[in-house]
């Protein structure tokens, strides 16, 4: 019989979490990118009890594709490194960077959401997917010069996280992805054959996590297309535009195209890291279920990941945590409501609801 683990249990795991950052032996940014995708996949695919969770090697290494797509193009030109890609390890480049370096340079797909269907993508997931296996899922579990096998069971193509595992991770998702996004930065930073390249930039986050500004131009014209030049959530006409995070970017750090919505300045500063209120929650289910294509074509001309399903359950992770934790929801520049419990039962989250 299902339960959830422990609040001893959550603190248990958070201090096993802890260890490995702190004694593991991080010889690539391979174990930040294995933390981060067991943490959204267990968000997108895990429950909230203790039930354990397999993953594929290919769905992890699909999100490994997703986090270096961008890491794979130059920074910046340098004397040193005339590529001007980041390493990702001390040695010489990472194979993952390579592999995603050579599917680009002899095809014209603009992101993995886009090449999805092609047979080249398809060798490049079994590509990166043998190096995900024999490396960061080999390795990730040994810490202080032994083995704290507390995450995972690893099978022939695939690993089952263990009992509690994806609930904690569900739990700890925006703490862990912090974790292991600053440890990331740090390493790319400390890498002595980075420092030609990074010079004095100081956008190195935003180069290695963020939608481009060039993108969320094109996101905000092809939304402006579809719903009109109005705040989704003042519904008032666009003077100028922000391209909002419904689900808000620090809670779950990943692009999703059916996440993004228009809003006015002063609603966006508003709302800022907020969750938002029922009306406003409704409205985006609707508009999500309604032109759920559309969306996606956006997302393909403009190279951000579409999937409704998956955002429908980033969303609904995200306002179940809220409510337990008694959080409120924004409606309006300093208006709040509390979350409520319905919220999760009596909303059509999907068109199949």
């Amino acid at each position: 019989m299902s339960s959830t683990p422990t609040a001893q249990e959550q603190l248990a795991f958070l201090s096993k979490i802890q260890r490995l950052f702190n004694e593991s032996d991080f010889s690539s940014t391979y174990k930040y990118a294995l933390l981060i995708s067991l943490a959204d996949l267990s968000v997108e695919h895990g429950t909230d009890d203790d039930s354990k969770l397999e993953l594929s090697n290919r769905q992890i290494a699909e999100r490994f594709i997703e986090l270096y797509w961008q890491q794979a193009t130059p920074y910046k030109t340098s004397k040193a490194n005339e590529s001007g890609v980041l390493f990702q390890n001390h040695g010489t480049q990472a194979a993952i960077i390579k592999a995603i370096q050579l599917f680009r340079g002899q095809n014209s797909f603009n992101s993995p959401n886009a090449a999805k269907e092609s047979k080249e993508y398809k060798k490049l997931v079994t590509a990166v997917a043998g190096t995900v296996a024999k490396q960061p899922i080999n390795y990730l579990q040994n810490v202080g010069g032994g083995a704290l096998p507390f995450l995972y069971e690893r099978n022939t193509s695939s690993l089952t996280l263990k009992i509690g595992v994806a609930y904690c991770l569900r739990q700890f998702q925006p703490l862990i992805q912090q974790l292991a996004r600053n440890r990331w930065i740090d390493f790319i930073k400390l890498n002595r054959k980075n420092i030609p390249i990074l010079g004095a930039n100081d956008d190195l986050e935003g180069f290695l996590f963020e939608t481009s500004r060039k993108t969320l131009a094109l996101i905000g014209k092809s939304l402006k297309n579809l719903y009109g030049a109005k705040c989704f959530y003042c519904n008032k006409g666009l003077t100028q535009t922000d391209v909002d995070h419904f689900i808000p970017f620090s809670l779950y750090p990943r692009d999703l195209m059916h996440n993004f919505v228009l809003a006015c300045p002063t609603c966006n500063r508003s709302k800022s890291d907020t969750l938002a209120a029922k009306e406003h929650l409704e409205n985006w289910l609707e508009r999500s279920n309604k032109n759920s294509e559309a969306i996606m074509e956006i997302g393909e001309q403009v190279g951000v990941a579409a999937n409704l399903q998956t955002s429908t359950s980033i969303a609904r992770w995200g306002y179940g945590a809220a409510i337990e934790g008694h959080g409120a929801g924004w409606i309006r520049p300093g208006h709040y409501v509390s979350l409520k419990p319905t919220y999760l039962s009596d909303l059509r989250w999907t068109g199949k609801d």
